[in-house]
């Protein structure tokens, strides 16, 4: 640790939380839905139903707590701040890992995980120095106020930042925008990351579904669906960030269904995301975005870095991958090791969607262990 890292408690203000019950107690809401269930969308009853737990039994000071609980901190990183959490291993052999969320995740995603990566109840399972930034605009981290925070340069912060920690040589893990971020780390700067576990390793463009197994073909004609008829959202805050932003700061209704139809079209459950992930998780995540005003600033990660994956950029450095069924992005292992080319552990679980640290934590936090134990074997 430098002079440079100071450290960071995380406290809403009670005005802050009363303006939040205050906004829901007086929301104005639409019509139900025409056509069954999600079909259109978050379903009216549901949203009530949410909303009024919201209201009136969701936690955040428990949040709070527990955020502090793991250690947060702040550094400033080429004029902006950035805000992360930070867990130590008491383990001599613990290995540096930074963990990547995405959009519309934040730190909230591993906050369960965190203490049995860095202090497994097997001391035969490797132990990690656990770092979860917040990206830029998200959370506690600043809001950037011009363009230019597009995934490249969060990749290379991030290295700074793990440099400030004493980490020269760390790991690296991610999934939606944050595997994007650590395909960009183990393609920019083999010299500092070790290897990658990614739940998003999507391959270079222009490949031919020639040779793929049935199965993989459906992966690719799945992947091809949502982007064609499911990614409006995405569409929208690449375009036009600044306009929902106004929904998405403004009305903490509107900024719940913006997210909780996404966990619920992502996860890998029949009806409601509920069935896997609590109401407390989610509102946690949520609750985040909501009191740190980010619905906007977020957003723009879409307009920053929308399909700019660097067709070129190779990852020599070892990976480890794992495909969740019900993920919104699945390559199939030929199209992926065309940009992983060193692939030492690959895993297509029976279970478990776009947010696998909240849906199936007991696997998540095994799968990521064993593909950060074949990485250091390889290395």
């Amino acid at each position: 640790m430098t002079s440079e890292v100071q450290a960071f408690e995380a406290h809403a203000t009670d005005a802050d939380l009363d303006d939040l019950r205050a906004r829901l107690a007086t929301a104005r809401l639409p019509e139900a839905e025409t056509v069954p269930r999600w079909g259109q969308g978050v379903p009216l009853a549901d949203l009530i139903e949410v909303v009024d737990y919201w209201r009136t039994g969701y936690d955040w000071r428990w949040f709070e707590k527990r955020l502090d609980r793991i250690g947060q901190f702040r550094t400033t990183i080429d004029g902006l701040g950035i805000h992360f959490l930070h867990r130590r291993s008491t383990r001599a052999d613990a290995t540096p890992l930074v963990l990547t969320h995405g959009w519309p995740g934040s730190i909230a995603e591993f906050v369960d995980v965190v203490d049995e990566l860095a202090e497994p109840a097997d001391p035969d399972t490797p132990a990690c120095h656990v770092v979860v930034p917040s990206l830029p605009g998200f959370g506690y981290s600043d809001k950037p106020a011009t363009t230019g925070w597009g995934t490249e340069k969060i990749a290379a912060a991030w290295v700074e930042l793990m440099g400030r920690l004493g980490y020269d040589r760390f790991a690296a893990h991610g999934g939606d925008w944050g595997g994007n971020i650590t395909t960009v780390l183990g393609g920019r700067f083999p010299e500092h990351v070790l290897g990658i576990h990614t739940t998003f390793a999507e391959g270079p463009p222009g490949l031919t579904t020639e040779g793929l197994t049935p199965a993989e073909r459906e992966w690719t004609e799945e992947t091809h669906d949502f982007w064609h008829h499911r990614a409006a959202y995405a569409k929208q805050q690449a375009t036009r960030p600044q306009t929902i932003g106004y929904s998405l700061v403004d009305s903490p209704v509107g900024l719940l269904a913006w997210i909780l139809d996404k966990f619920a079209e992502w996860s890998d459950t029949e009806d409601s995301p509920f069935e896997t992930i609590s109401r407390d998780r989610i509102l946690d995540d949520v609750t985040l975005y909501w009191l740190t005003r980010t619905g906007a600033s977020s957003a723009r990660i879409y307009y920053e870095s929308h399909n700019s994956l660097d067709p070129e950029l190779r990852v020599d450095v070892p990976a480890a991958i794992t495909v969740y069924p019900r993920d919104i992005e699945k390559y199939p292992r030929p199209w992926a090791q065309e940009r992983y080319r060193r692939i030492v552990r690959w895993r297509s679980p029976e279970a478990g969607g776009h947010f696998p640290s909240l849906e199936v934590p007991g696997y998540f936090v095994k799968d990521l262990q064993e593909g950060l134990a074949a990485v250091r074997q390889a290395v």
